[in-house]
């Protein structure tokens, strides 16, 4: 028996070496041509890659979205924590906004301590602070003190008659209620 009439018997070498010893030159490589398993083999393996991409593709969606929610809580955060401080340094100056205003209220607001003032009510409005509390506006509870009150007849309901301290507020909390008296029928 010779090796070529029974070729799985014996040692059979495959040279698959990309260049050729003898010549040092590329080789051709041959490829076989694909059966019908392969392709299905093939098939299988581009299905499974399309669903990991799919899952893959996902899951790069869901982090983008969470990435994106993570950064928008963290500016209006940021926001935030910027409004309370700003509120807590306008809290401060409020006694000083108090005494500008007094010393308005007795034509003390002259000169260098006019231009003080001023100048110090013109940078807390710029930071948003606002004065609010006026005589016969209606009285609400939560921006109003009520220090006294009366009774006056034809009211339809409480109004402030007098103001003996201005509120203030920011970025929409009160930082101060207003002190007022209150008349209710």
């Amino acid at each position: 028996m010779s090796t070529e009439e029974h070729p799985e018997e014996g040692v059979r070498v495959n040279d698959r070496r990309r260049i050729d010893p003898e010549t040092f030159e590329v080789r051709e490589q041959a490829s076989p041509a694909p059966s019908a398993s392969d392709e299905a083999v093939i098939e299988a393996d581009l299905t499974a890659a399309d669903a990991k991409v799919a899952e893959l593709t996902d899951d790069l969606r869901r982090v983008h979205a969470e990435y994106a929610n993570y950064r928008k809580r963290v500016d209006r955060d940021r926001e935030t924590a910027r409004d309370i401080t700003i509120g807590g340094v306008l809290t401060e100056l409020l006694p000083i906004l108090d005494d500008v205003e007094r010393a308005r209220e007795h034509g003390e607001l002259e000169g260098a301590f006019k231009s003080v003032g001023e100048s110090l009510e013109a940078t807390c409005a710029k930071l948003g602070l606002e004065m609010y509390g006026e005589a016969n506006e209606p009285f609400d509870p939560a921006i109003h003190e009520a220090l006294t009150s009366e009774t006056r007849e034809g009211l339809d309901g409480p109004v402030v008659t007098s103001v003996y301290q201005r509120g203030y507020r920011h970025a929409g909390r009160v930082l101060r209620p207003a002190r007022v008296a209150v008349a209710d029928a």
